[in-house]
């Protein structure tokens, strides 16, 4: 068995690309997927599909509409949605994503430091598990296939 998950959290560092490779040295079977992680990319998607926009609010809207539709896909198809809450970005991404998960019914594991405990309490209450570390939540994946 091998599971899909959506790892779903600020895309401005490689945490990413971390728990990938602690996936990997754990030898769990798992395959990711993620929301767009090339910033220009993801505002500019908007214009790149329907042409130039007439102010930074239609551009915006037109990126947003894209990258939803992106995210709703590879989460519908995901077994298992990870949302990292860090600390040093503003997290609103992460918490429309993990809502969003949670609406879908998608098992859902959110990683966040002990600081964001009270700010996140009723987002954790709704997830399956929260953990304060890559490692832990890895930890609780590898658990499914014991």
């Amino acid at each position: 068995m091998e599971l899909t998950v959506y790892l779903a959290g600020q895309i401005h560092d490689d945490w990413r690309k971390d728990l990938q490779k602690k996936a990997e040295e754990k030898k769990l079977p798992l395959t990711f997927v993620a929301p767009q992680t090339n910033h220009d990319r993801s505002d500019n998607i908007g214009e790149d599909v329907l042409g130039e926009q007439p102010g930074k609010i239609y551009k915006d809207d037109a990126a947003s509409s894209i990258n939803n539709l992106r995210t709703q896909v590879l989460m519908q198809k995901s077994d298992v949605v990870i949302a990292l809450f860090g600390e040093k970005y503003k997290q609103w991404n992460t918490a429309m994503d993990a809502s969003a998960a949670i609406t879908m019914n998608k098992p859902t594991i959110i990683i966040r430091p002990e600081s964001l405990i009270h700010p996140l309490k009723e987002l954790s209450n709704k997830a399956n598990v929260t953990v304060e570390t890559v490692d832990q939540a890895l930890d609780v994946l590898n658990y499914i296939f014991e």
